[in-house]
């Protein structure tokens, strides 16, 4: 598989600013292509969501280690892909597409089945990850690099195709089975349609479709995943089974009340009532022993690095920047509100980690990836011409 080359509006001669006669000398952040206020939003989250952790996981201090180092090797992802160029993304984009869904149809083939669904890829002694958690950026990059040598808003033809890339990867990850994750790919993917500039006309058709579609996704959806779906709009009709998640965890975030009942305090995460604390079900944790005034302030500090990173996809100055680190960024906002909304009883319980604060490997090397692309976006912003 080779790599595209670059659209025409790249091969120009780069924006320069007016000869001032004083070269400005580049800060130390420019020069390694970070955001220093993004970065310390990061760092700030990551330590709060090892401090929940230490708790949620009954005060394993080895589980906050391995999570420590799986954010080490996240942060140095983030730093090597920060200094690779947006034309390198845009070179690359069908060959790591590419990569990816042979992955997935590997997974298929000779996955490793845990808890009852095939997600992942082993390499014995070496490492065991879940390729479909990489389809998240692969695919919207995919659909990003396409439009780019498109005229836009895109046309119908256009929309198809990105239909096709869509639609391959996240049948194959629906099929493993996961869900949330597949739904996750698509919004990511959708999100650099919209970003294109859709008339409202055809967003009302493809919302008018997709509704439609739902009688046949409700037909070839598992038992379980069905059983999701009853259990959000009645939790009581089964509270000793599939209600129980979310009895649960609205009980520990209703019972923290204002102050929270203190730091590893917590009743119904310490004696084991909550299920999946450390993983989906931790901000239930956090609502427990820090209450309300806990729960504000970390939703305050994504909102301030989900306006921090619009700030920085707005100021690319290339279709290509623009769309897919508006993807990102927005992205990880679908990632917390759908969290945040099925552990508070609000939207059914599809899987979704809580961004940086859950436990889990493969989602925090994709997320500060994700990072590190929208970081090399605005760094390189002014080598890009309009």
């Amino acid at each position: 598989m080779t790599t595209w080359p670059l659209p025409r509006s790249f091969r120009r001669h780069p924006v320069r600013p007016p000869d001032s006669g004083i070269a400005r000398r580049k800060s130390l952040w420019e020069r390694l292509h970070l955001d220093p206020w993004l970065l310390i939003m990061l760092l700030a989250l990551m330590a709060g969501g090892l401090m929940v952790l230490y708790s949620a996981s009954g005060q394993r201090i080895e589980v906050v280690i391995a999570q420590a180092t799986r954010f080490g090797i996240a942060l140095t992802v983030m730093f090597v892909i920060a200094q690779l160029s947006p034309t390198t993304f845009l070179r690359w984009a069908p060959l790591v597409y590419g990569v990816g869904l042979a992955m997935l149809l590997a997974v298929e083939i000779a996955g490793d089945i845990g808890m009852g669904a095939k997600r992942w890829l082993e390499i014995p002694g070496v490492i065991r990850f879940q390729p479909s958690e990489m389809m998240k950026l692969a695919v919207p990059l995919m659909v990003a690099a396409y439009l780019t040598r498109c005229q836009l808003p895109p046309r119908f033809r256009d929309i198809a195709v990105c239909a096709v890339i869509i639609g391959v990867p996240v049948v194959l990850t629906a099929i493993q089975p996961d869900l949330g994750t597949s739904l996750l790919i698509a919004s990511a993917a959708v999100l650099v349609v919209l970003l294109a500039g859709l008339s409202w006309r055809l967003i009302a058709f493809i919302a008018a479709l997709a509704a439609a579609g739902l009688p046949l996704l409700w037909i070839n959806m598992h038992n379980y995943q069905r059983q999701r779906v009853l259990t959000f709009l009645d939790p009581d009709s089964d509270p000793l089974g599939s209600g129980w998640n979310i009895i649960q965890s609205t009980t520990a975030i209703g019972s923290g009340g204002v102050w929270g009942k203190g730091w590893l305090e917590g009743t119904q995460s310490q004696l084991e009532f909550l299920p999946e604390r450390h993983t989906d079900f931790i901000i239930a944790v956090l609502g427990e022993e820090f209450g309300l005034v806990g729960m504000l302030v970390l939703l305050a500090l994504y909102t301030l690095i989900i306006c921090r990173g619009l700030w920085l996809a707005a100021g690319s100055q290339a279709t290509f920047g623009r769309l897919f680190a508006g993807s990102i960024i927005l992205t990880f906002f679908i990632y917390v509100f759908v969290n945040v909304g099925m552990v508070s009883g609000i939207l059914p319980v599809v899987g979704v980690p809580l961004p940086l604060v859950s436990y889990g490997g493969t989602s925090s090397v994709t997320l500060l990836a994700g990072f590190g692309i929208l970081m090399s976006i605005h760094a390189h912003r002014r080598l890009l011409s309009r």
